[in-house]
């Protein structure tokens, strides 16, 4: 079987057809497909504003505007990779328990099968779905969250499963290695000291905004790579991670944060992550003037997948499933 990839846009233009993510096939069979992008259209697990359930129909729109070589990495993204856009999980909006059921419902085949998952946001509730459905194929992961928040709190309002306690109930069921975790951009007012000192007791190794512009973006890089190491990681990008000058169109906007080109860059330096899954969340639309946020949102997409592309191109090993995988990983 051929790779799937998105047509020639010389042969049709890149404002025609139905919107998938950068213009992919739709196919709801794993068979034959390396990465698959799913939408994960829920966001009443938000605790301020809400909206992002239309996040992933706007970062499709925007990502027509993505063509398939990266000048950076100076690869093809579909000469190595087999590419597919798999549609939306059946969420059910307001039912955030069941919402996250469904999501690993749909996701786990895919998971199985070993296609790597990239996931298309909703707020960061999904990231529980998501995990669950990873964990079970490969194991608990390292988690790269690029967040200004450290979703690590106990509860709002007395519920336990919210966008801001996601981190914490991932780790409570064993989805994640915290030692082998890192989360990257904090910063903003918060309610105690103890907000941040919780994801460090939690064992998650925390850069806040300051540090990791005294140590710059290669800097920052080199340290999520000497965390993770070998071990499977799934990279998580909040977009009010960026400054909302940049991504206005967010649920819990934080001043302070970085520039477009200083999170590419950040990304960029992941070369050799060991990536078996991703998501970019917190995309919302009514916020959102000209697109810039879901533009930048697919960029993220973009960047995630000219990683594996250059990961397969370099000849590093793919990362095996749960009781598949090499000793000592």
């Amino acid at each position: 079987m051929g790779r799937y990839q998105p047509p020639d846009a010389l042969a049709f233009p890149r404002f025609a057809g139905i919107r998938t993510f950068m213009r992919l096939p739709h196919v709801q069979n794993p068979e034959g497909v390396d990465v698959a992008i799913l939408g994960l259209p829920f966001d009443t697990g938000a605790t301020f504003r809400v909206g992002a359930r239309f996040g992933p129909e706007a970062i499709r729109s925007a990502s027509v505007l993505l063509r398939p070589y990266h000048p950076f990495l100076r690869v093809n993204l579909f000469e190595h990779l087999s590419v597919v856009d798999a549609g939306d999980a059946p969420v059910a909006p307001g039912f955030i328990e069941d919402s996250l059921r469904r999501i690993a419902e749909f996701l786990t085949p895919w998971a199985a099968a070993g296609v790597i998952l990239i996931g298309l946001g909703g707020d960061h509730s999904v990231l529980l779905g998501e995990l669950r459905a990873v964990a079970a194929a490969y194991g608990p992961v390292a988690l790269v969250q690029l967040d200004s928040h450290p979703d690590t709190w106990d509860a709002y309002f007395g519920h336990r499963y919210t966008h801001g306690t996601v981190v914490r109930r991932a780790i409570e069921e064993g989805l994640i290695l915290p030692q082998r975790s890192i989360q990257v951009g904090l910063r903003g007012p918060i309610y105690s000291p103890e907000d941040w000192e919780a994801a460090r007791a939690l064992g998650l190794e925390i850069v806040t905004a300051g540090e990791a512009r005294a140590l710059g973006m290669e800097g920052t890089a080199r340290r999520i790579l000497q965390r993770v190491g070998d071990h499977p990681a799934f990279l998580s990008v909040d977009i009010d991670f960026f400054d909302p000058a940049y991504a206005p169109g967010t649920g819990t906007p934080e001043v302070g944060g970085f520039a477009s080109w200083e999170g590419l860059t950040l990304l960029r330096g992941l070369i050799g992550l060991p990536l078996v899954g991703m998501d970019v969340v917190e995309v919302l639309p009514a916020y959102d003037p000209a697109g810039i946020t879901a533009l930048l949102a697919a960029n993220v997409v973009y960047e995630g997948l000219a990683l594996l592309a250059a990961r397969r191109r370099d000849g590093l090993p793919a990362v095996a499933l749960l009781g598949a995988r090499p000793e000592g990983m």
